[in-house]
């Protein structure tokens, strides 16, 4: 079994609270992004300010109907997810049979104004 090229608990924990430069964090995220541990390459795609990965990552949210991925997206991002973001996690959330993803994607619609 190969070793993993992401970092260690520790070690993250040093390079998230720690001066990690743009380039390492890049490398770092690609790491964690190659394993499909996407809320971890989050983090380190935030500090990298890899401005065209988020917005990847975040579409992907959206097609994925993942409320969670998708909001800490756009949070990265300094946004909220837009309306059409809402009403594709949700669709797609509703046909993989993710209720809770559904309705927590509907409330959200609710309190969100049309344009």
């Amino acid at each position: 079994m190969a070793k993993s090229a992401v970092p260690g608990v520790l070690e993250r924990r040093h390079l998230i609270e720690g001066e990690t430069g743009e380039a390492q964090a890049l490398k770092i995220a690609e790491a964690y992004l190659a394993e499909d541990r996407l809320e971890e390459a989050l983090i380190f795609l935030e500090k990298a300010g890899a401005t065209e990965r988020l917005t990847e990552l975040r579409a992907g949210a959206a097609a994925a109907g993942d409320v969670f991925l998708l909001r800490s997206a756009a949070r990265s991002m300094g946004e909220s997810p837009s309306r059409e973001e809402w009403v594709r996690v949700e669709a797609v959330a509703a046909t993989a049979g993710r209720e809770l993803y559904a309705a927590d994607a509907h409330r959200q619609l609710e309190v969100e104004p049309e344009d």
